[in-house]
């Protein structure tokens, strides 16, 4: 039967590669269900009930994108939105976690809307690769400061704004030593790198008297604190529109960049034609409206399900795979609520290193291209905001163009998204 249903035949794979894959997969990217609790918890969310929204949200996308799609990719709640949720909508600007829940929520209806409709692929098309790879490292960078932050090895300076940290408290150290634990662990291709540096830290911290151990089996908690929690009317006040469109500017990107990525690998490009693209985008969609009912920041597509690709992943069985897995990760609650802020710091440094290559793509000797790029990148971490990263960058990009003559260049969507954010700032400058 599921060979059949999943064409697996077809695809040149079975059963047993589909199921090795996707543990694979997921090991590779199971540390969400460490990390995502930790972000988000800062809001003053329950951590219990958002472990259980993320492992729910994790395994019903990965469900919906191997049975719509038939892609070997796994969904979670994303690096950097959760972060974007946390640090800047609720925490620099002050709005509620539940008006943040309603914001996903709209920014999943908008990309439903945006899928069906053919807009995203034209939002796509009109975004410079130089600014795409742009909000990619410029997220890592945000990333960044708030892992050094959490690992205690960044610190507030009244003098230069930020400085160094005590490099000899438990806790800085351990964070450090979890993050070359990774790098080397990686570097070596160990299956769960970055999961085994998170429980390494853990474990360390246990046994040096900073940490409480909880236990690792239990029933799930209630979802109750979270679940159907958002607040929409709320999420529509006016000063809410830029943070609406920089949750669907970089869903559109993340998400569309990781789903053609990994389909490339997959050998599911025939020509220029991904086969089954538009589902997995609508896949995509739908995972990110039913995360904000359960409870978590917006779920998009896993790049970590390249690592599944490669151990023999085609169809959406190695998707189904990743979603039981999440299920039967619901019953290590304690395990995952004895994780501190600092073992989770290393993952995020890790990840966000990863995301810098990303600026490699970027056409440095095109300054009509680079210096968009660059404030991009900037922006984000030295104004805490993924937000105004995106709007220094299309704003900027459309200025250079205009006055140097080349405004041909700039494709329409990228004039629309530029003007919306002037008008933000024009009318909405808070």
């Amino acid at each position: 039967m599921l060979t059949k249903f999943f064409k697996l035949e077809e695809h040149g794979s079975n059963v047993r590669t589909e199921m090795v894959a996707g543990l694979t997969t997921f090991l590779t990217m199971s540390y969400i269900i460490f990390v995502n609790p930790n972000i988000l918890g800062t809001t003053g969310m329950d951590k219990s009930a958002v472990f259980v929204a993320t492992c729910l949200a994790a395994a019903i996308g990965s469900v919906v994108m191997g049975f719509v799609a038939n892609y070997p990719i796994g969904m979670a709640p994303g690096m950097g939105l959760n972060a974007f949720f946390a640090f800047t909508v609720v925490g620099a600007m002050g709005y509620t976690w539940q008006q943040a829940l309603g914001a996903v929520f709209i920014s999943g209806c908008l990309f439903i809307i945006l899928t069906v409709t053919g807009v995203r692929s034209w939002l796509i098309a009109g975004v410079p690769k130089s600014l795409r790879c742009a909000i990619a490292a410029g997220i890592g960078l945000f990333l960044a400061i708030i892992a050094l932050g959490n690992a205690g090895v960044v610190v507030a300076n009244p003098a230069t704004k930020i400085g160094l940290g005590d490099l000899h408290s438990p806790q800085a150290l351990l964070a450090i030593f979890g993050f070359f634990l990774i790098a080397v662990l990686d570097a070596l291709r160990v299956r769960g790198a970055i999961l085994i540096g998170i429980l390494a830290v853990t474990v360390l911290s246990m046994v040096l008297g900073l940490n409480q151990f909880q236990g690792v089996f239990a029933m799930p908690p209630s979802l109750a604190p979270t679940f159907l929690q958002l607040d929409i009317p709320g999420a529509l006040h006016a000063g809410f529109v830029h943070v609406i469109l920089a949750f669907v500017l970089v869903e559109v990107f993340d998400a569309t960049g990781t789903l053609m990525g990994v389909a490339k690998r997959a050998g599911l490009l025939e020509g220029t034609h991904y086969k089954g693209l538009g589902r997995a985008l609508f896949a995509d969609s739908i995972a990110i409206f039913i995360g904000s009912l359960l409870g978590t920041s917006s779920t998009t597509a896993y790049v970590e399900s390249a690592s599944g690709v490669q151990a023999g992943g085609r169809t959406g069985l190695t998707a189904l795979t990743i979603a039981l897995l999440f299920i039967l990760a619901l019953f290590i609650a304690p395990l995952a609520g004895s994780v501190p802020a600092y073992a989770a710091a290393p993952a995020l440094l890790y990840v966000a290193g990863l995301m810098l290559r990303e600026l490699l793509d970027v056409e440095w000797d095109d300054i009509t291209e680079a210096t968009p790029a660059a404030l991009t990148a900037l922006a984000m971490p030295f104004t805490y905001s993924i937000a105004t990263g995106l709007a220094f960058g299309f704003i900027s990009y459309a200025v250079l163009k205009l006055f140097t003559g080349r405004a041909k260049e700039v494709h329409p969507a990228a004039w629309v998204i530029a003007v919306l954010f002037v008008l933000k700032y024009a009318f909405f400058p808070g």
